[in-house]
């Protein structure tokens, strides 16, 4: 298969992989759109959860069909991920023997594509292969793109946090209310129940406590990059510990919702906080 030849330079034959980006599949730091937690996410790549994790290579081969990568050489993808958010060029080129398996198509959207091959495209299947990795659509809602509002909140926290002004700061009661439309996910639905926000958020919270009691699979409270991170079934709360959060409902399609810090959340937040996987 493509995807387990070794990743060459733009000029090599058909076989070979020209690398667009990549990823990082580690307890602390993996595609949200692959699930609630690390061992969600590889199972959706029907990987098993070693504790050192993988790295995702997504490329192109010379027909131009998509192929994701995943190799063992996670320091590798690592660096080059670094280099990149920097600005700098790297040439991610693993060891064939760092390969793991080739799996056909994309779990994420991939803005770029390779130069001179065919536009991308799934690869003409084989008997036994599996069903193409397809990013998840942007014209539905439900636990991938929550979890990748998520994501964007996060990215773009000033921007959110700007938006609710000095009513997050210490002192203002603990609540939720209606917010804007999560990051590219269009407009937000109109009359929602106005116990709605309310009812999903504090169930939210009260799992969130029960993590504290009872470990969750290891991912599902994660800290990257200072930012609080945790998931459930239905819910995703972003946050920052030493000020306030947000919650995304699957039960409120595109809406983010505003969880001020009053009296309980700082206490929360901190313990999620201590119990976190950090990314490396």
């Amino acid at each position: 298969m493509a995807g387990t030849d070794p990743i060459a330079e733009a000029d090599a034959d058909a076989d070979e992989l020209f690398v667009l980006t990549a990823a990082l599949l580690t307890p602390g730091r993996f595609p949200s759109v692959l699930g609630d937690d690390y061992p969600a996410a590889c199972a959706a790549l029907g990987l098993q959860p070693y504790a050192e994790g993988y790295g995702l290579v997504f490329g192109q081969d010379g027909h131009g069909a998509r192929w994701t990568v995943v190799v063992d050489d996670v320091s590798l993808v690592a660096v080059a991920i670094s280099s990149w958010d920097c600005g700098m060029a790297y040439d991610l080129s693993p060891d064939e023997r760092s390969v793991v398996t080739g799996l056909p198509g994309w779990p994420l959207a991939v803005a770029t594509a390779a130069p001179g091959v065919p536009a991308p495209h799934d690869p003409e299947p084989e008997e036994g292969d599996p069903a193409p990795l397809v990013p998840p659509s942007g014209e539905e809602w439900g636990p991938a793109q929550r979890r990748l509002g998520a994501d964007e909140v996060a990215l773009h926290w000033d921007t959110w946090r700007a938006r609710v002004g000095d009513a997050g700061r210490d002192g203002e009661p603990s609540a939720a209310a209606p917010g804007a439309a999560a990051p590219g996910a269009g407009a937000p639905e109109a009359g929602a129940a106005a116990s709605g926000p309310y009812t999903g958020v504090r169930r939210a919270l009260h799992e969130l406590r029960g993590y504290l009691e009872e470990p969750p699979p290891v991912g599902r409270v994660r800290s990257v990059s200072g930012m609080l991170r945790a998931d459930g079934p239905g819910w995703s709360l972003v946050a920052k510990v030493d000020d306030m959060a947000f919650v995304l409902l699957d039960e409120l399609p595109r809406e983010v919702l505003p969880v001020m810090r009053g009296p309980q959340l700082p206490a929360l937040l901190e313990a999620l906080d201590a119990m976190a996987v950090r990314s490396s």
